[in-house]
């Protein structure tokens, strides 16, 4: 890892060159190939074919209920103090995993993971969330040793509902920090003190999850260097499995909330590109092993052990061990992911109560994936996850012969192997310590929906 640090510091140049807007990859297809024209009897067709796989099921439960705005949010959440919202929700959410229980072979299927995420899942009071966890277990078969996750918000959580939750069966937690600097909270409207966040970490210890992440967030409003490093170093003494270290997302006209930020105290590139190659450094002397573009892990952790064994894999979620698993989305906004297809529901509650009301799944729009697209899904995944890619793999899993697949592909690709962000070897490829900073940029020249689609707007990756 050392290597990777004096590569980003001298290759500034090179970063700037490649850092271009580039899709997050979370799917394949991009969420913006979704259609609303989505046939759903073709999707109720899909439900079967899987159960036919007999492949595990990951259960996302979407919580979508804030009582703050964050400033910097790109999530689909719905801001409100008024707790009587909660209840409606929940028997919706009821009557969804009703519907799929009719489709899902829940005799010979179950659950590998189960995650609640938002919007803030603490949002719901102890009786209501021991009740959602009750009704998703009569439904749902787990397996023994099923990852069952929350995240939380710890300006809202005191120490009894953190040992509630472990009690009632979460065995991992997950919680925002996103910067211990309080100009920088303030500017996005989310005050954290360092002795709430230390607190909520030693209760997480006490009650005994077995693993708590944590995250973070670089390029947001007056950080700086010298701030975040601050920032890293408080992070490392409270000792978390896992670290998400993402890069800030700055898109006002896809997200309101955003318009809340001025663009002028954002951090010029040259120095989010210091922070990046700062908070490398520290998380990596301090024994934390780099998984992916955006993640780090200790090195007993179940995701560098993934990452070393090349059996990590990403969804909706993130990354995960899971890789077999088959993900079922709930509530509105969620999106359920298939071998061959995605599908996500309803974002407009009244939409999503008036379908489920009506007896329909809460499907909005989606994507069928055609073999292509698996294809070079499985690629992309590959690439963004293992930082190689084994050709003879993909050549005896899909019956093609890659060089004369990917022949355009790899032409695209030589002039970033001479400068130095991968290797083109006869057999594989394997991306190279700089090239994983712009590894999003690499796997968009597998991307066959961006050609001839420079309009659309992404992120860049640094």
């Amino acid at each position: 890892m050392q290597q990777l640090s004096q590569e980003v510091k001298f290759n500034k140049e090179l970063i700037k060159k490649y850092d271009k807007p580039a899709p997050r990859y979370t799917s394949y297809p991009p969420a913006t190939e979704f259609s609303s024209k989505i046939n759903k009897t073709e999707y109720v067709k899909k439900i079967i074919q899987s159960n036919e796989r007999k492949t595990p099921l990951s259960l996302y439960f979407h919580i979508p209920f804030c009582e703050n705005a964050c400033h910097f949010c790109g999530c689909n959440v719905i801001i409100t103090r008024r707790k009587e919202v909660v209840e409606p929700y929940l028997q919706h959410l009821y009557r969804e995993m009703d519907i799929y229980k009719t489709l899902i072979d829940t005799n010979n299927r179950k659950v590998a993971q189960l995650h609640w995420g938002g919007g803030t899942p603490n949002y719901l009071s102890d009786d209501q969330t021991v009740e959602l966890f009750k009704q998703i277990k009569s439904r749902f078969e787990f397996e023994p040793k099923a990852e069952i996750s929350i995240e939380i918000d710890p300006r809202h959580v005191d120490r009894e509902r953190i040992f509630l939750l472990k009690d009632i069966g979460f065995n991992r937690v997950s919680f925002g920090i996103q910067d211990f600097n309080y100009k920088v909270q303030e500017a996005v409207n989310r005050i954290q003190p360092e002795e709430m966040i230390f607190d909520v970490m030693r209760w997480m210890r006490e009650a005994g999850f077995e693993s708590v992440n944590i995250d973070l967030i670089y390029g947001l409003p007056y950080q700086t260097l010298e701030t975040f490093t601050d920032t890293i170093e408080k992070t490392i003494k409270l000792n978390p499995d896992r670290i998400a270290v993402f890069n800030f997302a700055y898109v006002p006209w896809l997200k309101r909330l955003q318009r809340n930020i001025d663009e002028k105290t954002l951090p010029p590139p040259e120095e989010k590109l210091k922070i990046l190659q700062m908070t490398i450094e520290k998380l990596t002397k301090a024994g934390y092993v780099f998984i992916g573009m955006d993640h780090f892990a200790k090195p007993n952790d179940e995701l560098a052990i993934a990452q070393r064994e090349r059996t990590l894999h990403r969804n909706f979620q993130g990354y995960t061990t899971k890789a077999d698993a088959e993900l079922f989305g709930f509530g509105a906004t969620s999106i359920s992911m298939l071998y061959d297809g995605y599908v996500q529901n309803y974002k407009i509650l009244r939409d999503y109560y008036e379908t489920l009301e009506a007896g329909n799944l809460p499907i909005e729009r989606g994507v069928y994936l055609n073999e292509d697209d698996i294809v070079r899904r499985d690629v992309i995944m590959r690439l963004m996850c293992h930082f190689r890619l084994v050709k003879s793999e993909i050549e005896e899993k899909f019956k093609i012969d890659f060089d004369r697949y990917f022949g355009y592909e790899l032409e695209q690709l030589k002039e970033m192997e001479n400068d130095g962000l991968l290797i083109l070897y006869t057999d594989r490829i394997d991306v190279t310590p700089i090239g994983r900073l712009l590894i999003r940029n690499i796997a968009s020249t597998f991307d066959i929906y961006l050609r001839n689609k420079k309009e659309r707007r992404f992120s860049k990756a640094i």
